[in-house]
């Protein structure tokens, strides 16, 4: 009989095992697959290395620009070979992090539910007091005629290629789509993007949406919008792939080497017998819980991407957080508290935290607005990277910030400074008055403010 057991290691899994050892208690740790989950194995960590690498071929490209040139040649191997080693160095780490950890012990294997306080690993049942469940997402597979006849990649089998793609065909305009999109492009392959809404990253306001279509068509990235009724045909003469969709009523055909889907994610909970636990789910599949992070048995947590409330590395460990705060440090933190916060990691990088425009025009309060070109930043003059442009928004009755967008470089960073100025609700007359460094994109926030309009209806 453990204390704890906790079911994945992702981002809130390992450091929550560690809490729980470190106040005596014993606890059981399940690993199915690699150490450290999605980010370390499948996201952040492999994607980022390829967004630095992909970042330094683009700016060799482009050294003419700043009075240099040279010739070069991509060697995919060695790039696949780096990104491989800090991968395997972070997912390693993890594991020995976990199986030296005292009063725990780590099962390798896929967890299943027995019953409310039981899991099976294999043949061995395991009993606890306390469940977390921290198990992750996985890519959505559609229902598209002719997808399961062809050797579609998912971002998972993508990181595992090792010859460059000739023309990479990625169904879907997100996140995901984005990142590979650019990542490839500048390794120098074909791409292309097939998106049913009308514009790709649509979560994002229009003005966001369009910068970075612009973006990508720039580095020659093709974008079909407006895609609808898909169909999947293997090119067998060519050893290549066929999608078909209808683009405003017209049919299109694009044939490409390799097909990525990145249409969206689900929770991985299929095979938890969740039911046995009497578990709820919603519509999605994600595992629903209160504002504490508990399911419909109060014994049981769900943390990380699978409770569907955050889609992030950071809302995960948050997820920890909260937890562990309120078991252990009489706490009272809850999810509804978080400020959403996220960044897009392209080249120039989108910021984004609290509402979008468009959330907080459906409010209905007395918002403001101002927006300032990167064109006007001197630091994205000086590296010579001026696209994207820095938006805010501002309750004018409470001077409380709700949100910004910050597309432009560096602003994956920039943009936690208004998280801070939101999370201590201060106003933002108290950014204003913060002297920041020069030359840094930071500094033009204050002159950012003082561009505050009342909304245009």
């Amino acid at each position: 009989m453990f204390d704890a057991i906790i079911i994945g290691t992702g981002q809130a899994g390992p450091p929550l095992a560690r809490r729980f050892a470190k106040e005596g208690h014993s606890v059981a740790i399940i690993e199915q697959n690699h150490f450290g989950g999605t980010c370390v194995n499948y996201g952040c960590t492999p994607t980022k290395t390829l967004v630095a690498d992909a970042k330094i071929a683009h700016s060799i490209k482009n050294g003419s620009f700043y009075g240099m040139n040279a010739d070069f040649q991509i060697d995919f191997k060695k790039i696949k070979e780096r990104k491989d080693s800090i991968v395997n160095s972070f997912s390693k780490g993890v594991e020995k992090s976990l199986k030296s950890l005292e009063h725990a012990k780590v099962y390798e294997g896929k967890a299943t539910f027995i019953s409310a306080n039981q899991i099976a690993i294999g043949k061995e049942v395991i009993e606890a007091e306390k469940i977390f469940i921290n198990v992750g997402s996985k890519t959505y597979i559609p229902e598209i005629p002719g997808l399961a006849n062809v050797p579609y990649l998912t971002n998972i089998s993508l990181l595992d290629i090792d010859k460059l793609p000739e023309h990479l065909l990625i169904l879907g305009g997100g996140y995901i789509a984005a990142e590979f999109a650019q990542i490839f492009i500048r390794f120098g392959s074909k791409v292309s993007i097939i998106e049913r809404s009308p514009m790709i990253m649509h979560r994002e306001d229009p003005d966001i949406s369009q910068a970075l279509e612009e973006i990508f068509k720039n580095e020659g990235v093709d974008i079909y919008t407006n895609a609808l009724n898909f169909e999947v045909l293997p090119n067998s003469k060519e050893g290549n792939i066929q999608v078909q969709f209808e683009q405003n009523h017209i049919k299109q055909k694009i044939t490409g080497s390799h097909l990525l889907l990145a249409i969206g994610r689900v929770p991985n909970t299929d095979g938890l017998s969740l039911e046995k636990a009497n578990i709820k789910t919603n519509s999605r599949g994600y595992i629903e819980v209160n504002d504490q992070l508990q399911t419909s048995q109060p014994h049981i947590w769900a943390v990380g991407d699978c409770n569907g409330k955050g889609a992030f590395t950071h809302t995960s460990y948050n997820d920890y957080e909260i937890v562990a705060e309120n078991l252990f440090d009489n706490g009272t933190r809850k999810v509804s508290d978080r400020i959403p916060i996220y960044a897009l990691f392209t080249d120039p990088p989108l910021g984004r935290v609290g509402l979008t425009e468009k959330e907080a025009r459906e409010l209905n309060l007395e918002l403001q607005i101002a927006t300032l070109p990167m064109t006007k930043v001197s630091r994205a003059i000086e590296k010579g990277e001026t696209e994207g442009f820095l938006k805010i928004l501002v309750d004018g009755k409470t001077k409380q910030i709700l949100g910004a967008s910050f597309l432009g470089v560096d602003c994956d960073e920039v943009v936690q400074v208004i998280a801070l100025a939101m999370t201590a609700k201060l106003p933002y007359s108290a950014i204003k008055k913060t002297v920041f460094i020069h030359p840094t994109v930071t500094e033009l926030i204050p002159s950012l403010l003082d561009k505050l309009q009342p909304a245009a209806p």
